[in-house]
């Protein structure tokens, strides 16, 4: 199967079409209180995802220094050493973090933090650049961007990181940091229960790559729950936080299970998963989409990669979906 890339906003980076978040590969770690992970984890597994994820054409590796409070990038060191030259690792700034407690503490985004964060990234990744550099926090002041650009155009230039982006739901955000030369990419949530056209817009005009998160709605679109499923309490789906929408306390939404239900049949023709369906209805959205499903297990990473091999849905498709789900 031959594998499609898709262009890193205008980095001169290539990546494959659909990555790789390693959000759940980090275990388990605290926000304000409550599960921000994904449950316990076994390393050995995780490791045998990435390879098969690798073997399978997966170049974009997407993880975040508080994702298990540092675990999840000493994850990506161990599976990638001697492939490092052959992949894209992308990480994330900004949120403070006490890896003895595995809780995260705060938000610092000041020039020392910046700098000292990425080294410390640069250090448990085993490398010696990032190749996209993200910051974390959505909605950190507009007052902050410029010093904050400032210094990762420094990041640049000493030659540690390659480009940078902001991960915010925010298109004016966006615009912002897109003011900076080597930003090349805005990470933000959409799925085919979550359309987002002004950031799609956005994306478009400011040339950037649009890296999705939730391109599986937290496991919604997997197609594994009905209204009776209940998750663990002790992860981010089962104690939730407030911004969740997918699920509440472990039980999936019932409204969104119904749409999901309504637009089945298109996500699944051709021979598609509800997963692989959502993820070509991501490749249809736009030519600068690349979608980072979560992945903890070799069958994941076969499935996800599974989509590229029957494409992205038909204009046809996305508008029978946008006319059952009434957008549009």
């Amino acid at each position: 199967m031959s594998i499609p890339f898709r262009p890193l906003g205008g980095s001169g980076i290539e990546v494959g079409a659909i990555g790789f978040g390693a959000w759940a590969i980090g275990g388990p770690f605290t926000a304000n209180g409550k599960p921000a992970g994904w449950g316990e984890v076994d390393d050995d597994t995780s490791v045998a995802a990435i390879h098969r994820a690798l073997d399978l054409g997966v170049t974009f590796f997407d993880t975040a220094d508080v994702y298990g409070t540092g675990h999840s990038e000493r994850v990506l060191n161990r599976a990638l050493a001697g492939r490092r030259d052959a992949v894209t690792i992308a990480t994330k700034f900004g949120n403070t973090f006490d890896p003895d407690a595995r809780a995260l503490t705060g938000v610092d985004v000041s020039p020392g933090y910046i700098r000292a964060a990425c080294r410390a990234s640069l250090d448990r990744l085993g490398t010696d650049r990032i190749d996209l550099y993200q910051l974390h926090p959505g909605d950190v002041p507009f007052e902050r961007v410029e010093e904050m650009l400032a210094t990762l155009e420094d990041l640049v230039a000493e030659g540690l990181i390659r480009a940078y982006g902001w991960s915010t739901d925010d298109p004016e955000r966006a615009a912002a940091f897109a003011k900076g030369p080597h930003c090349a990419a805005v990470q933000h949530q959409i799925n085919v229960l979550d359309d987002t056209p002004a950031m799609l817009a956005a994306c478009e005009e400011l040339g950037l790559a649009s890296v999705n998160r939730g391109p599986l709605a937290m496991g919604l679109l997997s197609g594994k729950y009905d209204a009776g499923s209940r998750l663990p309490h002790d992860t981010v789906r089962g104690d939730t936080p407030e911004w969740m929408r997918y699920f509440r306390d472990g039980r999936p939404s019932v409204a969104l299970l119904a749409q999901l239900d309504a637009v089945r049949e298109i996500l699944t023709s051709g021979g598609r998963t509800v997963a692989q369906g959502a993820l070509g209805w991501l490749l249809a959205r736009s030519g600068r989409t690349i979608p980072i499903p979560g992945i903890r297990t070799v069958a994941q990473a076969e499935e996800n990669a599974g989509a590229l091999a029957h494409g992205p849905l038909t204009p046809a498709q996305l508008a029978e979906i946008d006319s059952l789900l009434g957008r549009g």
